[in-house]
């Protein structure tokens, strides 16, 4: 199975709760919290990865739209980059996994996957997300940058390039054989929110 997912990585990450917490007497002042302004620095990346690790990435160009026509020029070059790295995967058959966005359902897509002979797993309608990348790939990539203020789209691009060469081939990814206890915690929760899946 091979995941694909996109997230946007931003100038600056807030700290998660736990990382920004801290000791305090009785009497101490709560501490502020700040609202988090708009973005000025931050780039879109679209990621595969399977249970061996990151396959590739695709950072989109700024002011480019993922449409049904990028997308599948992005499938064609992951299949390019399979066929020397993992062969295996395109020897066995790929079953992908992302989301219903309607660039990821065009009739060209679609078209490009049957060519191929890549099974797409399909989400059930109105459940809830469960690509590994959200609770798995995103979380152990952006860990590093929180609470870090990037000032310009190259010093940002190197923050993600380090973690990503560490994820190439990690065992840490393990969102992927995690799935099957997810989904069936989705179904004992009847398709509500379930935390820390």
């Amino acid at each position: 199975m091979v995941a694909i997912d996109e997230t946007w990585i931003r100038d600056f990450e807030p700290e998660f709760k736990s990382q920004s917490s801290e000791w305090r007497g009785k009497g101490s002042p709560r501490p502020k919290k700040f609202k988090r302004a708009q973005s000025n620095v931050k780039q879109m990346t679209i990621f595969v990865y399977d249970c061996t690790g990151v396959i590739m990435t695709d950072r989109v160009p700024s002011g480019t739209t993922v449409t049904a026509a990028y997308y599948r020029q992005f499938l064609q070059k992951l299949r390019r980059k399979m066929q020397p790295n993992r062969p295996d995967l395109l020897e066995n058959g790929v079953l992908i996994l992302h989301h219903n966005a309607r660039p990821h359902l065009g009739k060209d897509v679609r078209e490009l996957l049957d060519g191929y002979s890549w099974e797409v797993l399909t989400h059930p309608p109105y459940s809830p997300d469960m690509s590994p990348p959200d609770f798995d790939l995103f979380p152990k990539l952006k860990i590093n940058m929180r609470g870090v203020r990037f000032s310009t789209l190259e010093d940002l691009s190197a923050s993600v390039t380090r973690p990503v060469r560490q994820l190439i081939c990690s065992r840490d990814l393990t969102g992927i054989m995690d799935l099957p206890k997810s989904w069936n915690a989705v179904i004992r929760q009847k398709g509500n929110y379930s935390e820390g899946l």
